[in-house]
């Protein structure tokens, strides 16, 4: 029988600023082991800070006021901007075998072996075997699945995603969630998936949770939400993804 305990649960979480003005009012959400949740709306409507909660990053001045967080499992991260995430006075491979060393407590040498199988794993270069790299010398594309090597090394029960392809082009975009949805299915880990992006979400989370000014003003199972939003928020976000224009056919000469 599949595990139906939840990876995190959240009650009731409320964040505000040191002068106690509110920014996340009473968010509740659980997410199952292998499951995938979606985060969508707005910038400004407080989904990456209920992410940050969760794993515990939650930026200078703001802090948890009330309700409950509830984790079971080990948690890691992807980054919205990898270039940010990653140390530019150190090469990625060298980053990356440091994480390993950490977490997984192995060897200075083990730690190397199982960060070139993360690499190969992710289809980077097979040239990193031999020369590192600093994090300017890659490509966005490249930078991301680094980070994204990073936090598999944790071995990860939950997967928090902040907005992981925003700054990526769009093709490459493509290529970062097929491979999250892909590494899911293979390693089991559950997803939280924040994005201001509906289309984006509906392909990747089986669930959804539509945040507005800091509140949950929707949330449920993705294809019931999509087929039928009860709030107008949610037909907004909707209503604002943009269709590809019909091409007419002309006939020729």
């Amino acid at each position: 029988m599949k595990d139906r305990n939840p990876v995190v649960e959240l009650d009731g979480l409320t964040l505000a600023t040191r002068s106690r003005q509110p920014l996340v009012s009473g968010v509740s959400f659980r997410v199952e082991a292998g499951a995938s949740l979606g985060l969508v709306g707005e910038s400004g409507s407080g989904k990456s800070l209920t992410l940050r909660s969760i794993i515990g990053l939650l930026p200078s001045g703001v802090q948890r006021v009330g309700g409950q967080i509830r984790r079971s499992g080990s948690c890691a991260m992807i980054f919205q901007d990898p270039i940010r995430a990653l140390d530019p006075l150190c090469p990625v491979v060298g980053q990356l075998a440091e994480v390993v060393y950490y977490r997984q407590r192995v060897s200075r040498k083990a730690a190397r072996s199982i960060a070139l199988e993360l690499l190969e794993m992710l289809g980077l270069p097979d040239s990193l075997r031999t020369k590192d790299r600093y994090p300017h010398q890659l490509s966005g594309g490249q930078c991301q699945r680094i980070v994204i090597a990073m936090a598999l090394a944790c071995k990860p029960d939950l997967l928090l995603c902040d907005e992981p392809t925003t700054a990526l082009d769009v093709t490459v975009q493509r290529q970062i969630l097929d491979l999250i949805a892909r590494l899911q299915k293979e390693l089991g880990y559950a997803v939280v998936f924040v994005t201001h992006n509906l289309a984006v979400a509906s392909s990747m989370c089986s669930e959804l949770c539509v945040m507005k000014e800091g509140r949950i003003v929707e949330q449920g199972d993705t294809l019931q939400l999509l087929r039928d939003p009860q709030h107008s928020y949610t037909r907004m976000l909707m209503n604002s993804v943009l269709p590809l224009p019909e091409l007419e056919r002309r006939a020729d000469p």
